[in-house]
């Protein structure tokens, strides 16, 4: 388990977070023989792939629900990860892919209502400050990014790069 997957694994179960136990389990029976590769009788089909899907999707959310530590473990990162959004996020931009303007000194992104998404060079140069420090305790192929807001509507994005792009971006300022 290296951090919150994408899909809601206790929506995976058709569950909820308060459920015991015994409750998730009889979900993942129930789902775990409604999926059963076993059932498909040989076909080959798009939809027979799916029901595999959907089968080894349930396996991987009960292997983590089923275990109290990696389940407490799963529930605390769920809790930092809505902590730490505290919006909805609308997309995500490399900040290579963004438009440098010189006279602002700000990276800068169109927004669906017109308006725009900007990050100034001093809040870049502040955040790469602040992520050389985490680094030391973080993996290195994580993404990082900021939250960066619309300046006429509510729509907000993360502003993201990878090790190497920061590491380019350091040697152009």
């Amino acid at each position: 388990m290296s951090g919150v997957t994408e899909k809601d694994l206790y929506a995976v179960l058709g569950a909820s977070p308060s459920e015991s136990l015994q409750q998730l389990r009889h979900r993942y029976q129930q789902l775990a023989l409604q999926y059963h590769p076993d059932r498909l009788a040989g076909e080959c089909s798009a939809e027979a792939e799916s029901v595999v899907k959907k089968f080894l999707e349930v396996g991987a959310a009960w292997r983590v629900l089923s275990d109290e530590t990696t389940r407490r473990q799963y529930d605390s990162q769920r809790r930092a990860q809505k902590l730490k959004q505290d919006w909805p996020v609308d997309s995500t931009v490399y900040l290579e892919d963004m438009t440098w303007v010189q006279d602002e000194h700000a990276y800068t992104h169109h927004c669906r209502c017109g308006g725009a998404f900007s990050i100034t060079q001093e809040e870049v140069e502040e955040e790469l400050k602040v992520l050389g420090e985490e680094e030391k305790h973080a993996e290195e192929s994580q993404p990082r990014g900021v939250l960066v807001c619309c300046d006429t509507c509510s729509l907000s994005l993360v502003v993201t790069w990878s090790s190497s792009g920061r590491t380019e971006l350091m040697k152009c300022q």
